[in-house]
C-alpha cells in the first residue's frame, strides 16, 4: 500500500527496534531510527545484486520529492546505468569543481601574488574580488569561466559607473587565470582572447591639478610664508625640490638620507613600482633637511603626525595647506612632478634621466637592482639646476633661454 504525507509524518520506530522500514511502491522505503531519523531509500538490482540508493531526509524531501527522485534512478536503471555508482560519481565531480572554482583559484594565486605587495595594495584587490567577481563568477569551476563571462562581470560592475574598477577587476581575473594554465588547472586562459578596452569603455586618465609655470613663483612665496604647522611647510619645500610622490614623501624616514653623499634612498617596498630610488639632494634639499632635523623627535619619521607621532602626516595634510594657501582645485602634491616634468623638458634635459627621475621607468626583476642608479651623475645635475631655478622663480627674475637672449 502506498505511503501518505499523514504516514510518514507521524510515523515513529517503535522502542527497542533497530530500525523499521515504510514501503512505498517501485522498491521506495522510508527507513526508522530510533534517534528519529527518517530516511528515503530506494531498493533495486544492478548486475544481478541487490542495492540501495539514498534519496534523502524526511521531512526536508517530501514523500513527493522522493518518489520524483526514484522515477529519475529508474530511468537511469533503465538504460543501464547503475544509479548508485552514477551518484558517486557526481559527488566526485562536484568535489573536484568545488576544489577548481574560480574562488578556490583565485585565493591561491592571491596567497602568492599578495608577497611582495604593500598591504594597503593586497588588501584592496582582495576587496575588489570579494565585492565584484566571486559574487559572479566564484563559484564556477575555472573550466567552465569563460571570455563572455568575464566581460558580463566586467561590465556589470562598468554600470554603476566605476569605469577604472571594472578594468582592474578584468585584469586581475587575467592574471588568476593565468595562474590556473601555469599549475595545470587550465590549458589555456580565456581572458587573452578579449581585451577590456575591447567591450569596456576607456577608463578616465587621471589628471592632477596642477599651476601654470607663471604661477609658480607666487606658490614658492607663499610656501615659504606659510604660518601653520613647520612639518607643514617644511615638507612642501622639499616635495617642491624632490618632486617625489606624496606618499614616498610622508612616509621618509630618516635613515633613508645620506647627507655625506646627498642623496636621499628610498627603498623599494615604499616605492610604487617596488623598486628602490634614489633621489639626488640639491643644496637647497639639504638645507631644508638640517632646518627639519632641528624639530627630529624621537620617531624616525622626517614628517609626524599632529597627533601620533609614531605615524606619518597624513596626504590630506599638504592638500589642505594648498587650499589654505587660495589653490583649491588648482594644486596637488602630486601637481609639484608634472610641472618639473614640463619645466626641465622645455629646458632639454634628457627625457630618460626625467622619467627615471620620476620613478616612472619601467623595472625587470633583473634589472631592479641596479636600474635604479641609471643616469646618476646626469640626475644629480638636473636636481641642483632644478633647485637653483626654483629659486630664480622665488626671486621673481625672469630667465631667458640661451637662443632668445
Amino acid at each position: 500500500m502506498a505511503l501518505t504525507e499523514v504516514a510518514c509524518k507521524s510515523a515513529r520506530c517503535p522502542t527497542g527496534r533497530p530500525r523499521v522500514r515504510l514501503f512505498d511502491e517501485h522498491g521506495l522505503y522510508l527507513e526508522l531510527l530510533p534517534n528519529g531519523g527518517k530516511y528515503w531509500k530506494w531498493k533495486y538490482r544492478f548486475g544481478g545484486k541487490e542495492k540501495r540508493l539514498a534519496l534523502g531526509v524526511y521531512p526536508g524531501i517530501s514523500l513527493k520529492a522522493s518518489r520524483l527522485k526514484r522515477d529519475d534512478a529508474r530511468k537511469l536503471l533503465a538504460s543501464g546505468v547503475d544509479p548508485g555508482q552514477a551518484k558517486k560519481e557526481d559527488k566526485l565531480r562536484n568535489r573536484l569543481s568545488a576544489a577548481s572554482s574560480f574562488e578556490k583559484v583565485a585565493r591561491a594565486w592571491y596567497a602568492t601574488w599578495s608577497t611582495g605587495r604593500s598591504e594597503r595594495h593586497a588588501k584592496q584587490t582582495l576587496r575588489r574580488l570579494e565585492a565584484d567577481v566571486f559574487p559572479e563568477i566564484g563559484s564556477l569551476p575555472i573550466k567552465s569561466v569563460t571570455a563572455p563571462l568575464l566581460l558580463a562581470m566586467a561590465l556589470k560592475i562598468e554600470k554603476r559607473g566605476a569605469v577604472d574598477i571594472s578594468k582592474r577587476a578584468y585584469q586581475t581575473c587575467g592574471q588568476i587565470l593565468r595562474y590556473a594554465v601555469a599549475h595545470g588547472k587550465l590549458e589555456r586562459n580565456p581572458a587573452a582572447d578579449v581585451k577590456p578596452g575591447d567591450a569596456l569603455a576607456p577608463a578616465r586618465k587621471r589628471n592632477y591639478a596642477r599651476l601654470d609655470q607663471k604661477e609658480v613663483p607666487g606658490l614658492l612665496r607663499k610656501i615659504d610664508a606659510y604660518d601653520g604647522s613647520v612639518y607643514t611647510r617644511l615638507a612642501l619645500q622639499l616635495m617642491a625640490l624632490t618632486f617625489v610622490r606624496t606618499s614616498e614623501l610622508i612616509g621618509a624616514r630618516w635613515r633613508e638620507f645620506d647627507m655625506g653623499a646627498k642623496q636621499w634612498r628610498i627603498p623599494a617596498e615604499r616605492m610604487k613600482m617596488k623598486t628602490p630610488h634614489i633621489v639626488p639632494l640639491s643644496k637647497q634639499a639639504v638645507a631644508v633637511l638640517k632646518e627639519l632635523e632641528q624639530y627630529r623627535q624621537r620617531s624616525d619619521l622626517l614628517f609626524p603626525g599632529e597627533r601620533d607621532h609614531d605615524k606619518s602626516m597624513s596626504n590630506n595634510t599638504l592638500l589642505y595647506a594648498l587650499y589654505r594657501m587660495g589653490y583649491h582645485s588648482r594644486m596637488t602634491g602630486h601637481g609639484f612632478r608634472g610641472v618639473a616634468s614640463t619645466i626641465l623638458h622645455e629646458h632639454g634635459f634628457e627625457h630618460a634621466h626625467i622619467e627615471l627621475q620620476l620613478a616612472h621607468m619601467e623595472r625587470d626583476s633583473v634589472s631592479a637592482s641596479y636600474n635604479f642608479a641609471t643616469y646618476l651623475p646626469q640626475r644629480a645635475k638636473m636636481m641642483q639646476w632644478w633647485a637653483d631655478h626654483l629659486d630664480t622663480l622665488r626671486r621673481g627674475a625672469e630667465v631667458l633661454s640661451l637662443h632668445a637672449a
